[in-house]
């Protein structure tokens, strides 16, 4: 639409694009229903903004409306004979339409803004109203007056003193606006150096000077500010750094001044219509409501989740783009262009949008937040000392709630915390050192949905940071409560970040044996891996596979169905890679190379992985099988021995494999030899294995005597 052009355009203080200040085509050559237009137009304009001035730019909005209303008395004394106009009046009011339109548009900026993001762009709008008057002026002299015979004596008066006036006039400020500015900024001086503002000062400038009254308008405030953190340009001014000690200056005050009330997104949480486990991202189904086509993904045809744009400017739902990508797409599926690259650019405009409909219809809406913080994403504006000070003073309200508050300021309070442990390492530090991990620990067996939600997702964003991981292992029973949160979370995203936790905690060596005597902890990893939604299983196979880099917890792993779930992931292309490399460690001890030997579908697994699979995969598939042939003895090795195509794969290996790959395979091939049926199914290879793998030819890295397994992955805790 024209006028989200232009609205666009002041936020990023861009020109607008050209196409939004055409007159409509079918007035073009129709004087009347031109007339009748910018009539229309003028007095939607009044009747809309008239006594709904914004407190920023108060003065600038009435002056505006009143050259406005002026128009429409012109306006009307002219359509009683719309012939008799000149061509040039004729084109004086096709600019008038212009100059409504886009005054439509600022008034509309003002209205929609945020109160605080006003004060801040205070010059900028001021000028936006200045340039406006200046054309107003301009129309105002080359506007034939003379020629126009219906008008009263009166009206030309009025229009004789207002093109003075706006011939005249200057830039004007608002000093009382000026000085709100000056005072927000005084106030993130003062964080900065350590002293937080009075109760009274926040109040006296938030409630009474602006007119945030609630809980409601504050979070308002904040989600607008945030946007433009998130979707910042260079050209936008203050920059998101800046904006960052603002933002988290108005989160203290949300809480300070209107404490732990219910919010609407705490209601429409808890009107949750019928679950549903699709996709593990939004939880209701939506019945009898017509979701905007907007917000729809173009593939799916369904609620966008995670909405994001591809380099032809479409956007699409993460995970459609995402497998469509994947299946070796280079085209938009909707313009069909060339994507210039595959990078996926968080929309989070639109996701904004879409969490507020969302909540207008009571729908629980649940993005993936780990998606922010993936590789694709934009980073996060760094934090000033005024944002630090800021989140600290927040940090301690929020632990005070979650200390003496009441169950749902609770789940709020945790809700916050686990917002600010996702970013920055200060936080996570500064919430841990407050001790909120024994209050959190308690919500982990809370019945309110939300309240467990959040609280282990804080504890899992604590966990990124090292030094916290000893607070939480320590902090008694708190391993056992991630555990039943493992086992009996109320949502499918409760349960996934449970084990994530303990992946991010399994990555200390001492706790890891710890973690594997918990009760319940390897059996429902592996229930999670078999059953779990794409990120489940990918939070369970890493938290496996980093238990089983620990020599003393094989047993374990064999008894609590870790190895039969591992097996089965070799089908699932999406973990498959990680649970080969657990195998490979798994095997290493003879009862897990017994144990893997009993499964069928092990070996025909590992060796597909071996076929289709991406090199760091083949890497662990061949490491797997060399040390099942070392564990497992005779029977192990002539089993893998005899299996169709293994020839031509080693050959692929040793050729075409990563370096570690290629000694693998080759050592492989050296255990084959070894067996006694190696010289009738091998024989014709025989030599090439062999002088891969002679350290005699002189190249070190093919020398394979005594060999370790060596396991590649490539793994990173996603924040939440």
């Amino acid at each position: 639409m024209a006028s989200d052009a232009i609205f666009s355009s002041l936020r990023r203080s861009r020109s607008p694009r050209l196409e939004a200040f055409l007159a409509p085509v079918d007035i073009e050559n129709d004087v009347v229903a031109l007339l009748d237009h910018l009539t229309a137009v003028s007095s939607d304009l009044i009747s809309s903004f008239s006594g709904k001035h914004p407190p920023v730019q108060k003065k600038n909005s009435k002056s505006l409306l009143r050259k406005i209303e002026l128009f429409v008395v012109l306006l009307d004394s002219v359509r009683d004979s719309p012939s008799t106009l000149p061509s040039t009046a004729v084109l004086c009011f096709k600019e008038l339409y212009l100059l409504l339109y886009r005054s439509k548009i600022l008034l509309d900026y003002c209205a929609q803004s945020s109160k605080l993001w006003l004060l801040l762009q205070n010059h900028s709008a001021s000028g936006h109203f200045h340039d406006l008057n200046q054309e107003f002026s301009t129309l105002l002299d080359v506007i034939p007056l003379h020629n126009l015979h219906n008008l009263s004596n009166d009206v030309k008066e009025q229009l004789a003193l207002l093109q003075k006036q706006s011939r005249n006039a200057k830039l004007f400020i608002d000093k009382h606006d000026d000085a709100l500015r000056l005072k927000f900024f005084e106030m993130l001086n003062e964080i900065e150096t350590g002293r937080i503002p009075s109760v009274q000062e926040f109040y006296e400038f938030f409630v009474n000077k602006l007119g945030i009254v609630d809980a409601t308008s504050c979070r308002g405030e904040l989600e607008f500010l945030e946007e433009h953190m998130m979707n910042h340009e260079d050209d936008i001014e203050p920059s998101a750094t800046i904006l960052s000690g603002f933002v988290a200056m108005i989160r203290y005050c949300r809480f300070l001044l209107f404490g732990f009330e219910e919010d609407e997104v705490e209601i429409a949480r808890g009107h949750i219509i019928k679950s549903s486990k699709k996709q593990g991202l939004i939880t209701t189904e939506i019945a009898d409501i017509t979701i905007p086509k907007d917000f729809c993904c173009p593939i799916s045809l369904e609620l966008m989740a995670d909405p994001v744009i591809i380099s032809s400017g479409q956007t699409y739902d993460r995970a459609s783009i995402s497998r469509w990508i994947k299946d070796g797409h280079c085209s938009c599926p909707k313009s069909g262009l060339l994507l210039a690259h595959k990078k996926l650019v968080p929309n989070k405009a639109l996701r904004s949008l879409i969490t507020h409909w969302c909540i207008a219809h009571q729908i629980l809406y649940n993005p993936p937040e780990n998606s922010d913080l993936a590789a694709d994403s934009f980073p996060a504006a760094p934090a000033t000392r005024a944002a630090l000070e800021a989140n600290k003073a927040t940090i301690q309200l929020l632990i005070q709630e979650l200390r003496h508050g009441t169950v749902s300021g609770k789940g709020m309070a945790a809700r916050e915390i686990r917002y600010l442990a996702k970013t920055g390492r200060e936080n996570r530090a500064f919430i841990a050192k407050s001790g909120a991990i024994p209050h959190l620990k308690s919500l982990l067996f809370s019945q309110s949905v939300v309240a467990q939600e959040n609280a282990v997702t804080a504890m899992l964003n604590l966990s990124i940071y090292d030094n916290n991981k000893s607070l939480i292992i320590e902090e008694f029973g708190c391993l056992r409560s991630i555990v039943h949160v493992l086992r009996y979370g109320h949502t499918v995203e409760s349960r996934e970040n449970a084990a994530a936790t303990l992946f991010s905690l399994s990555a200390v060596h001492d706790y890891k044996k710890k973690i594997a005597a918990e009760n319940g902890a390897i059996e429902e990893l592996s229930a999670l891996l078999l059953e779990g939604t794409p990120r489940g299983k990918k939070d369970a196979v890493t938290a496996l596979f980093n238990l089983s880099t620990h020599t003393e917890i094989y047993m374990e792993m064999i008894e609590f169905g870790a190895v039969r779930a591992l097996i089965e992931a070799l089908e699932c292309e999406e973990v498959a890679e990680e649970a080969a490399g657990a195998l490979a460690l798994i095997v290493r001890h003879p009862a897990g190379a017994a144990a893997v030997g009993e499964e069928d579908t092990a070996v025909i697994g590992l060796i597909k992985m071996m076929r289709c699979g991406t090199p760091r995969a083949k890497e662990n598939a061949v490491s797997a099988l060399l040390e099942l042939c070392r564990s497992g003895g005779v029977q192990a090795t002539e089993r893998i021995l005899k299996t169709p195509a293994m020839v031509g794969l080693l050959q692929g290996l040793l050729f075409t494999g990563t370096k570690r790959a290629r000694r693998k395979a080759a050592s492989l091939a050296r255990v084959f030899q070894r067996c006694h049926n190696a010289s009738l199914h091998y024989g014709g290879l025989g030599v090439g294995y062999a002088f891969a793998g002679d350290s005699a030819t002189g190249n070190s890295d093919l020398g394979f005597s005594g060999e370790n397994v060596t396991v590649s992955m490539s793994m990173s805790v996603s924040v939440s």
